[in-house]
């Protein structure tokens, strides 16, 4: 199994995250990355990459402007100049510029910047060349901060815009990370605890407590801790990306070490200013999942059908129903969703909101899996996939089943027939 660990002790930022797995990729495909990330015509967006040491380790830090513009000269308009937060990022100060949201009428007096609605910045995000799969988790990354801004600031997210130069280097990152974890493909992501600093922190809106509310907002159900840096650790961007990507949160599994990336901040500290991403390979270990349960005594079964179908289209591990016999003597329905960990919330969220029920069980129960891998095999009806899965001193492989029972309708054979010519291997 392919696993990446992130290590966020000294917070999370989106450009560091981005760094830290672009050093995954080997190193001649580095500098090609950030040349396709900037010929994807993201609105006025450059990135750079260079080589940076903090605590005498070597690392990446990138840079991403706006139309010449980066964060850092933005702030210094604005008169801003505050704690360590954004040095994480761009050393700009509070996330304000880059994902702080603004009603219609609230200029600040930055006449001449542009604002950009989250319907503006979906419409680019949608609209750039790179896989289905990178767009749909950035538009869902971008969203999630937006919602978060707005709930915190009290404004529908249509009423509420961004700064053009924080808006687009967002979507930079974003889609760098996002594109980054789809290019390596892990089979899972591990996060450590995030530090989030402590103390307040100044923006336009005036002094925030840290973690800045719109940034608590995305940390919840993710473990945390203060540390004993004052200012801002962790962005909303970094928090957003974390949720987004990480499977499960803890200390690092028992893996085989494979490369290790550094993606440094700017400011200096007595620790490593950086959040690393090491890759790894591990043999059938233990994954952590939730299970979600609730009964139901008032819902038809094409009720229940729909449900199962909205859970495993967000990315349900498995949904099932066990008929139960509930109170007052009535027959009922138990429905059980399993889903990754860090995904708990949502996917009890989504039960609440598709079921009647009043209330859900959560559990996380231990699982083992064995390590998974496809290869497609030419037969005497053509290529066949072949699932192997191994680990624990087991090994077991079978024939898709979408592609013997294909053959069988094809050829009138019965699955059993078609298993037994195309072999288990």
């Amino acid at each position: 199994m392919r696993i990446i660990y992130l290590d966020c002790r000294m917070g999370a930022a989106g450009d560091m995250l981005m760094a830290a797995l672009l050093e995954l990729l080997p190193e001649g495909e580095r500098e090609s990355f950030i040349d396709g990330l900037n010929a994807l015509g993201i609105p006025g967006v450059h990135a750079e990459m260079k080589r940076s040491a903090k605590c005498g380790i070597m690392g990446t830090h990138v840079t991403v402007t706006v139309n010449g513009e980066d964060e850092e000269d933005l702030n210094h308009e604005h008169e801003h100049a505050h704690g360590h937060e954004h040095h994480h990022e761009h050393g700009c100060a509070h996330d304000h510029e880059r994902e702080h949201m603004h009603d219609h009428e609230q200029e600040h007096g930055h006449g001449h910047h542009h604002h950009a609605s989250l319907g503006d910045i979906t419409a680019i995000i949608e609209g750039l060349d790179i896989p289905d799969a990178v767009k749909e988790r950035a538009v869902r990354v971008y969203t999630e901060i937006a919602e978060a801004e707005s709930r915190v600031h009290g404004r529908e997210v249509g009423e509420v815009h961004f700064h053009e130069v924080g808006a687009m280097d967002a979507v930079a990152d974003i889609v760098g990370v996002c594109w980054l974890i789809e290019r390596i493909a892990p089979e899972r992501v591990v996060a450590s605890p995030l530090r989030t600093g402590y103390g307040e922190v100044k923006c336009a809106h005036g002094v925030l407590p840290v973690p800045a509310p719109a940034t608590a907002l995305l940390l919840r159900g993710m473990p945390v801790f203060a540390g004993d840096i004052p200012g801002e650790m962790t962005t909303p961007t970094g928090a957003a990306l974390v949720r987004a990507i990480a499977d499960s949160y803890g200390e690092m599994p028992e893996m085989l070490i494979g490369e290790t990336g550094y993606g440094m901040g700017t400011r200096d500290f007595p620790t490593a200013n950086c959040v690393r991403a090491i890759l790894g390979e591990a043999e059938g270990e233990s994954c952590p999942v939730a299970e979600i349960f609730c009964t139901l005594d008032d819902v038809t079964a094409e009720d229940l059908g729909y449900v199962r179908e909205v859970l495993l289209a967000a990315g349900a591990k498995d949904v099932f129903t066990v008929s139960v016999d509930m109170k007052k003597g009535r027959p009922g329905t138990l429905l059980c969703c399993l889903c990754d960990y860090s995904r708990r919330e949502e996917f009890a969220t989504l039960i609440l909101r598709h079921t009647p029920t009043l209330g859900v069980r959560i559990y996380s129960p231990e699982r083992m899996k064995l390590s998974r891998s496809v290869e497609t095999v030419e037969t005497e009806f053509g290529p066949v996939r072949i699932k192997h899965g191994s680990g624990y001193g087991i090994e077991k492989t079978k024939p898709e089943y979408d592609d013997i029972a294909a053959i069988a309708r094809e050829t009138g054979l019965t699955l059993a027939e078609v298993r037994r010519k195309v072999g288990n291997r």
